[in-house]
């Protein structure tokens, strides 16, 4: 008797048990990095003699890289196999996490940082399409459920290890400490899945759509990145990227459309499921990375916080995540998953509309109140969001709209990181010239700060600190109204998704 083929069946038992964490430890390890460095900024600046602006390129370079190849992972599995992809990439993460560590120069940080990108991209669909093919029908909406927590506290923990580690060891740790997970996850799914990998198809490579979608995001980027230092549209530099960017976003559309065989299949957007969940996908999680920045850097530069508390109060934003996580999974089959999302949006949006009020003597605990609705509501939108885009394709479609969400969820962080920084800080210059312009009793201050001992310099040095610091938070409050108000209308465009007509079922994630 012919001894059945099982390389396709699902795991059961144990062999389920220890392969859904190694995975969902990988995706965590790849979130993780576009976070673990933001709190280590000035520690980066510092000791690489660049600026704080300079030092953000580290986050942004990391970013864009992983976006890149986001992508393209439908493509990579379907020619090399899932499980050798995401080995590889795995292994390629930890060595270049290596060489980041020891970089001591801006461009070798950068270089290494996008070459980490570049690795960490296929971990997050390869480790998600991998998890749905091993886990059997009815633990799916599960197994995503635990997979996409690690989506959701990675960026959470990422700021209070980066943090702890750049005061304590040094910045170097922050990359350093990827290196045994790396090596772990690449050993243990080799181990477990190596002789259960997906079939592949040796497709023509799509060159001209990869060479176009490497044009349009680069220089998007880059635009972004530089926007703020070279007036905008003042320069000519920045006025040809945006134009490299608007023409190659055109003709990579056009490109892939039209092709047998794209890099990246756009053809997933005709589901309307699918479409209406990359949307709210890239509005949301732009938000939330943009608040990942934003509150480490005010905390920081305006309220003195050290690195390690900064990340303590984001350590928050995990605490009721952790819990409801798995809870949100549970009730995908009971619930309408738009009633959740919808839900889920609005806890996030009045959080981040309780922002707005924050003011300069906010204590530790009054900011940590926010991030605990923060991690109360992104389960809820997060979790049946990926369950109903990863629904709404065919099964053979699964890498590809995997990559697709994972895609714009990474570009959404990289962008919304340099467009909110870069409001925050044009509206700080703008609050300063209103501030300076209505401030009244400024004579009578210096005169008092003179009185107490102080020189007409550190007088005048005090009254401009004063000015900023309320010209920042003032920046703050507005740059949090814009975003929440952005939230509130993606919890309206929810309901464009069509109604399930049954407990949403995920594909097998097979090819």
């Amino acid at each position: 008797m012919a001894q059945r083929d099982d390389t396709s069946l699902p795991l059961t038992g144990m062999a389920l048990a220890l392969t859904i964490p190694v995975l969902a430890m990988a995706n965590f390890m790849a979130v993780l990095d576009l976070t673990i460095v933001n709190v280590a900024v000035p520690h980066i600046s510092g000791s690489l003699a660049i600026s704080t602006s300079e030092g953000t390129w580290v986050i942004t370079s990391y970013a864009i890289a992983e976006a890149i190849t986001v992508p393209l992972t439908g493509w990579l599995a379907q020619r090399f196999g899932a499980v050798r992809v995401f080995v590889v990439a795995a292994l390629g993460f930890g060595f270049f996490s290596f060489l980041c560590g020891l970089a001591d120069s801006l461009a070798m940080l950068v270089a290494f940082r996008i070459l980490q990108g570049l690795m960490g991209g296929p971990l997050m669909p390869m480790s998600q399409t991998l998890l749905l093919r091993v886990a059997p029908p009815h633990l799916r909406n599960l197994s995503l459920g635990l997979w996409t927590m690690t989506t959701i506290l990675a960026p959470v923990a990422g700021p209070v290890v980066g943090g702890a580690l750049a005061d304590s060891w040094g910045w170097p740790w922050a990359f350093f400490i990827n290196i045994p997970i790396a090596i772990t996850c690449a050993v243990l799914t080799w181990r477990r899945l190596a002789h259960r990998d997906t079939p592949t198809v040796k497709n023509a490579v799509d060159y001209v759509g990869l060479i176009l979608l490497m044009v349009w995001v680069g220089a998007l980027q880059i635009m972004l990145d530089n926007g703020e230092n070279d007036d905008w549209f003042a320069s000519g530099f920045i006025v040809t990227m945006a134009l490299i960017a608007v023409l190659g976003f055109l003709s990579f559309l056009i490109w892939e459309m039209t092709q047998e065989n794209p890099i990246v299949d756009l053809r997933v957007f005709r589901h309307r499921g699918f479409a209406v969940s990359a949307a709210a996908m890239l509005l949301t999680y732009g938000s939330f990375m943009g608040s990942i920045v934003l509150i480490p850097l005010w905390l920081q530069t305006n309220l003195g916080y050290t690195a390690t508390w900064a990340g303590s109060v984001m350590a928050f934003n995990g605490v009721l995540g952790l819990v409801m996580a798995p809870v949100a999974a549970m009730m995908i089959s009971r619930v309408d998953p738009r009633l959740l999302m919808s839900s889920g949006l609005l806890i996030i949006a009045s959080t981040t509309l309780y922002r707005i009020g924050f003011t300069q003597d906010m204590t530790f605990w009054q900011l940590a109140i926010s991030q605990l609705g923060f991690g109360l509501g992104m389960p809820l939108f997060f979790v049946p969001m990926m369950s109903m885009a990863m629904s709404a394709v065919l099964p053979e479609e699964t890498a590809s709209a995997a990559g697709l969400i994972n895609f714009l969820r990474t570009m959404s962080g990289a962008f919304a990181t340099a467009i909110i920084t870069t409001l925050w800080a044009n509206r700080a210059t703008l609050n300063r010239s209103d501030v300076v312009g209505n401030l009244n009793g400024a004579d009578q201050l210096i005169d008092r700060l003179k009185s107490l001992g102080l020189s007409s310099d550190q007088a005048l040095n005090y009254l401009s600190n004063m000015v900023q610091s309320q010209s920042v938070m003032l920046s703050t409050n507005q740059v949090f109204l814009i975003v929440g108000a952005i939230l509130l209308v993606t919890a309206a465009g929810i309901w464009l998704m069509p109604k399930p007509t049954g407990p949403v079922q995920m594909p097998s994630g097979g090819h």
